[in-house]
Protein backbone atom coordinates (compact mmCIF):
# COMPACT_ATOMS: atom_id res chain seq x y z
CA UNK A 1 0.00 0.00 0.00
CA UNK A 2 0.74 3.58 -0.67
CA UNK A 3 2.40 5.72 2.01
CA UNK A 4 -0.23 7.95 3.46
CA UNK A 5 0.74 11.76 4.45
CA UNK A 6 -2.57 12.80 6.37
CA UNK A 7 -3.28 16.46 6.86
CA UNK A 8 -5.05 17.49 10.22
CA UNK A 9 -8.36 15.63 10.14
CA UNK A 10 -10.50 16.36 12.77
CA UNK A 11 -10.37 20.12 12.56
CA UNK A 12 -9.49 22.77 10.29
CA UNK A 13 -6.97 25.32 11.34
CA UNK A 14 -9.56 27.77 12.80
CA UNK A 15 -10.43 24.80 15.17
CA UNK A 16 -13.93 23.68 13.33
CA UNK A 17 -14.96 20.30 11.80
CA UNK A 18 -14.55 19.51 8.33
CA UNK A 19 -17.33 21.00 5.52
CA UNK A 20 -17.38 16.96 4.60
CA UNK A 21 -15.98 14.03 5.96
CA UNK A 22 -16.83 10.46 4.88
CA UNK A 23 -15.77 7.84 7.10
CA UNK A 24 -14.88 3.76 5.92
CA UNK A 25 -18.14 3.98 3.20
CA UNK A 26 -18.29 0.38 1.70
CA UNK A 27 -20.54 -0.40 -1.15
CA UNK A 28 -21.46 -3.26 -3.17
CA UNK A 29 -23.59 -4.05 -6.26
CA UNK A 30 -24.13 -7.52 -6.55
CA UNK A 31 -20.81 -9.41 -6.84
CA UNK A 32 -18.38 -6.58 -6.94
CA UNK A 33 -17.41 -4.93 -4.27
CA UNK A 34 -16.91 -0.82 -5.36
CA UNK A 35 -16.03 0.94 -2.06
CA UNK A 36 -14.11 -1.28 0.85
CA UNK A 37 -13.14 1.25 2.84
CA UNK A 38 -13.14 5.08 1.53
CA UNK A 39 -13.03 8.11 3.64
CA UNK A 40 -11.66 11.64 2.88
CA UNK A 41 -12.47 15.27 4.08
CA UNK A 42 -12.66 18.30 2.61
CA UNK A 43 -12.60 21.78 4.38
CA UNK A 44 -14.10 25.25 3.71
CA UNK A 45 -11.88 27.14 1.24
CA UNK A 46 -10.27 23.96 -0.14
CA UNK A 47 -9.74 21.81 -3.50
CA UNK A 48 -9.17 18.62 -3.00
CA UNK A 49 -8.29 16.02 -5.90
CA UNK A 50 -10.06 12.73 -5.95
CA UNK A 51 -7.66 10.63 -8.32
CA UNK A 52 -7.35 6.61 -9.37
CA UNK A 53 -7.85 4.81 -12.40
CA UNK A 54 -10.77 3.52 -13.76
CA UNK A 55 -13.00 1.20 -11.40
CA UNK A 56 -11.34 2.52 -8.41
CA UNK A 57 -14.31 3.68 -7.00
CA UNK A 58 -14.02 7.44 -7.61
CA UNK A 59 -17.59 7.59 -9.40
CA UNK A 60 -19.45 5.39 -6.59
CA UNK A 61 -18.09 8.01 -4.06
CA UNK A 62 -19.25 11.22 -5.39
CA UNK A 63 -22.73 9.40 -6.15
CA UNK A 64 -22.90 8.42 -2.42
CA UNK A 65 -22.07 12.03 -1.45
CA UNK A 66 -24.34 13.60 -3.68
CA UNK A 67 -27.53 10.82 -2.44
CA UNK A 68 -27.44 9.11 -5.79
CA UNK A 69 -26.02 6.12 -3.99
CA UNK A 70 -26.72 4.92 -0.29
CA UNK A 71 -23.65 3.15 0.91
CA UNK A 72 -24.01 -0.68 2.70
CA UNK A 73 -21.85 1.03 5.63
CA UNK A 74 -19.75 4.24 6.73
CA UNK A 75 -20.48 7.47 7.96
CA UNK A 76 -21.19 11.10 6.67
CA UNK A 77 -20.70 14.23 8.41
CA UNK A 78 -21.18 17.65 7.11
CA UNK A 79 -20.56 20.68 8.96
CA UNK A 80 -19.81 18.04 11.81
CA UNK A 81 -23.02 16.75 12.22
CA UNK A 82 -23.80 12.90 11.06
CA UNK A 83 -26.26 13.38 8.34
CA UNK A 84 -28.29 10.57 5.82
CA UNK A 85 -27.87 11.03 2.42
CA UNK A 86 -30.88 9.21 0.71
CA UNK A 87 -31.37 11.25 -2.35
CA UNK A 88 -30.24 14.07 -4.40
CA UNK A 89 -32.39 16.35 -2.50
CA UNK A 90 -31.05 15.95 0.76
CA UNK A 91 -27.49 16.55 -0.65
CA UNK A 92 -28.70 19.87 -2.13
CA UNK A 93 -30.30 20.90 1.22
CA UNK A 94 -27.25 20.85 2.68
CA UNK A 95 -25.78 22.71 0.40
CA UNK A 96 -23.77 20.09 -1.99
CA UNK A 97 -24.15 20.57 -5.27
CA UNK A 98 -22.47 17.83 -8.32
CA UNK A 99 -21.51 19.12 -11.05
CA UNK A 100 -21.45 15.96 -13.54
CA UNK A 101 -19.58 15.51 -16.77
CA UNK A 102 -22.40 15.43 -18.72
CA UNK A 103 -23.24 18.91 -17.47
CA UNK A 104 -27.16 18.27 -17.63
CA UNK A 105 -27.49 21.76 -19.98
CA UNK A 106 -31.07 22.36 -21.87
CA UNK A 107 -29.36 23.15 -25.46
CA UNK A 108 -32.64 24.78 -26.34
CA UNK A 109 -32.61 27.16 -23.72
CA UNK A 110 -30.35 30.14 -23.09
CA UNK A 111 -28.16 30.74 -20.29
CA UNK A 112 -30.13 32.53 -17.66
CA UNK A 113 -32.93 29.52 -18.13
CA UNK A 114 -30.40 27.36 -17.15
CA UNK A 115 -28.86 28.84 -14.35
CA UNK A 116 -32.45 28.36 -13.16
CA UNK A 117 -33.48 25.12 -14.31
CA UNK A 118 -36.46 23.90 -11.50
CA UNK A 119 -36.52 27.44 -10.15
CA UNK A 120 -37.47 29.75 -12.00
CA UNK A 121 -38.94 32.85 -11.46
CA UNK A 122 -42.15 33.97 -12.59
CA UNK A 123 -44.52 37.46 -13.15
CA UNK A 124 -48.43 37.01 -13.13
CA UNK A 125 -50.03 38.62 -16.37
CA UNK A 126 -53.76 37.67 -15.53
CA UNK A 127 -53.93 36.36 -11.88
CA UNK A 128 -54.73 32.30 -11.59
CA UNK A 129 -54.53 32.00 -15.28
CA UNK A 130 -51.36 33.56 -17.01
CA UNK A 131 -48.15 33.99 -15.66
CA UNK A 132 -44.67 33.96 -17.68
CA UNK A 133 -41.26 33.51 -16.56
CA UNK A 134 -39.62 36.63 -15.30
CA UNK A 135 -36.23 36.65 -17.04
CA UNK A 136 -35.24 40.14 -16.34
CA UNK A 137 -35.61 38.90 -12.62
CA UNK A 138 -33.35 35.59 -13.00
CA UNK A 139 -30.78 37.72 -14.97
CA UNK A 140 -30.68 40.93 -12.11
CA UNK A 141 -30.38 37.88 -9.49
CA UNK A 142 -27.78 36.15 -11.09
CA UNK A 143 -25.00 38.11 -12.31
CA UNK A 144 -24.15 39.96 -8.89
CA UNK A 145 -23.25 36.20 -8.06
CA UNK A 146 -21.76 35.75 -11.64
CA UNK A 147 -19.47 39.32 -10.99
CA UNK A 148 -18.21 38.36 -7.16
CA UNK A 149 -16.59 34.65 -8.36
CA UNK A 150 -15.33 36.61 -12.02
CA UNK A 151 -17.54 34.37 -13.89
CA UNK A 152 -18.02 36.06 -17.68
CA UNK A 153 -20.21 34.28 -19.19
CA UNK A 154 -22.38 35.77 -23.25
CA UNK A 155 -25.33 37.66 -22.57
CA UNK A 156 -27.33 35.59 -20.42
CA UNK A 157 -29.84 35.51 -23.38
CA UNK A 158 -27.33 33.82 -25.39
CA UNK A 159 -28.40 29.95 -26.68
CA UNK A 160 -26.56 27.34 -24.80
CA UNK A 161 -26.58 25.52 -27.93
CA UNK A 162 -23.52 28.00 -29.19
CA UNK A 163 -21.61 28.04 -26.51
CA UNK A 164 -18.21 26.25 -26.43
CA UNK A 165 -17.34 23.65 -24.30
CA UNK A 166 -15.82 25.83 -21.90
CA UNK A 167 -18.82 28.31 -21.26
CA UNK A 168 -20.79 25.34 -21.42
CA UNK A 169 -18.55 23.81 -17.78
CA UNK A 170 -18.93 27.87 -16.65
CA UNK A 171 -22.72 27.80 -17.11
CA UNK A 172 -22.85 24.20 -15.20
CA UNK A 173 -20.47 25.38 -12.28
CA UNK A 174 -22.00 28.78 -12.01
CA UNK A 175 -25.93 27.17 -11.94
CA UNK A 176 -24.10 24.80 -9.01
CA UNK A 177 -22.69 28.10 -7.09
CA UNK A 178 -25.40 30.23 -7.65
CA UNK A 179 -27.70 29.20 -4.64
CA UNK A 180 -25.30 29.62 -1.43
CA UNK A 181 -23.81 25.91 -2.53
CA UNK A 182 -21.11 25.36 0.43
CA UNK A 183 -19.84 22.01 -1.21
CA UNK A 184 -19.23 21.74 -5.33
CA UNK A 185 -18.26 18.07 -6.26
CA UNK A 186 -16.59 18.23 -10.15
CA UNK A 187 -16.64 15.32 -11.93
CA UNK A 188 -13.83 15.77 -15.00
CA UNK A 189 -13.97 19.26 -15.04
CA UNK A 190 -11.46 20.11 -17.84
CA UNK A 191 -12.21 17.12 -19.74
CA UNK A 192 -12.39 17.62 -23.74
CA UNK A 193 -11.48 21.31 -23.09
CA UNK A 194 -9.26 22.84 -25.07
CA UNK A 195 -5.82 25.24 -23.14
CA UNK A 196 -7.44 28.40 -23.07
CA UNK A 197 -10.94 26.82 -22.02
CA UNK A 198 -8.68 24.82 -19.76
CA UNK A 199 -7.46 27.31 -17.95
CA UNK A 200 -10.72 29.54 -17.44
CA UNK A 201 -12.10 26.36 -15.70
CA UNK A 202 -8.67 25.96 -13.25
CA UNK A 203 -8.96 29.80 -12.70
CA UNK A 204 -12.82 29.49 -11.79
CA UNK A 205 -11.97 26.24 -9.09
CA UNK A 206 -9.42 28.63 -7.80
CA UNK A 207 -11.70 31.78 -7.23
CA UNK A 208 -14.77 28.99 -6.00
CA UNK A 209 -12.38 27.96 -3.18
CA UNK A 210 -11.18 31.84 -2.57
CA UNK A 211 -14.78 32.72 -1.62
CA UNK A 212 -15.30 29.82 0.89
CA UNK A 213 -16.67 26.89 -0.99
CA UNK A 214 -15.48 23.99 -0.69
CA UNK A 215 -14.48 21.90 -3.83
CA UNK A 216 -14.21 18.09 -4.32
CA UNK A 217 -12.74 17.62 -7.67
CA UNK A 218 -12.81 14.20 -9.49
CA UNK A 219 -9.87 14.28 -12.76
CA UNK A 220 -7.46 12.06 -14.62
CA UNK A 221 -5.58 15.28 -15.40
CA UNK A 222 -2.61 15.03 -12.85
CA UNK A 223 -1.27 18.57 -14.47
CA UNK A 224 -4.47 19.95 -13.83
CA UNK A 225 -5.12 18.56 -9.85
CA UNK A 226 -1.34 19.69 -9.08
CA UNK A 227 -2.20 23.20 -10.15
CA UNK A 228 -5.47 23.73 -8.32
CA UNK A 229 -5.50 20.76 -5.09
CA UNK A 230 -4.25 21.50 -1.98
CA UNK A 231 -4.62 17.90 -0.93
CA UNK A 232 -4.96 14.42 -3.53
CA UNK A 233 -6.96 11.80 -2.06
CA UNK A 234 -6.01 8.31 -3.98
CA UNK A 235 -7.84 5.57 -4.19
CA UNK A 236 -7.20 2.08 -5.69
CA UNK A 237 -9.63 -1.40 -5.65
CA UNK A 238 -12.31 0.65 -3.64
CA UNK A 239 -10.23 1.94 -0.79
CA UNK A 240 -8.35 5.07 0.46
CA UNK A 241 -4.66 4.40 0.18
CA UNK A 242 -3.13 7.84 0.16
CA UNK A 243 -3.81 11.16 1.35
CA UNK A 244 -1.13 13.60 0.11
CA UNK A 245 -0.52 17.21 0.58
CA UNK A 246 0.07 18.23 -2.64
CA UNK A 247 2.83 20.68 -2.33
CA UNK A 248 4.79 18.26 -0.74
CA UNK A 249 4.43 15.43 -3.00
CA UNK A 250 6.07 14.67 -6.26
CA UNK A 251 3.69 13.34 -9.56
CA UNK A 252 5.85 10.35 -9.41
CA UNK A 253 4.65 9.43 -5.70
CA UNK A 254 0.82 10.00 -7.02
CA UNK A 255 0.97 7.69 -9.58
CA UNK A 256 2.96 5.13 -7.75
CA UNK A 257 0.09 5.20 -5.05
CA UNK A 258 -2.32 5.19 -7.96
CA UNK A 259 -0.95 1.99 -9.46
CA UNK A 260 0.30 0.42 -6.77
CA UNK A 261 3.79 0.42 -8.64
CA UNK A 262 6.97 1.39 -6.93
CA UNK A 263 8.07 4.75 -7.26
CA UNK A 264 11.19 3.43 -8.97
CA UNK A 265 9.07 1.91 -11.50
CA UNK A 266 7.44 5.26 -12.35
CA UNK A 267 8.49 6.91 -15.62
CA UNK A 268 9.32 10.83 -14.32
CA UNK A 269 7.12 13.42 -15.63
Amino acid sequence: MADTVQTQSGQDRHGTPPLLSVRHLKKRFGAVQALRDVSLDVHRGEVVALVGDNGAGKSTTIKIISGVEFPDEGEIFFEGSRVTLSTPADSEALGIQTVYQDLALCDNLDIVSNLYLGRELYRTIIPGVIRVMNHAEMEKNAIPVLKRLGINLPPLNTSVASLSGGQRQTVAVARAVLWGSKLVILDEPTAALGVAQTRAVLDLVKRLAESGVGVLVISHNLSDVFEVADRIVVLRLGQTVANYVTSEVSGEKVVAAITGATEEEVVPR
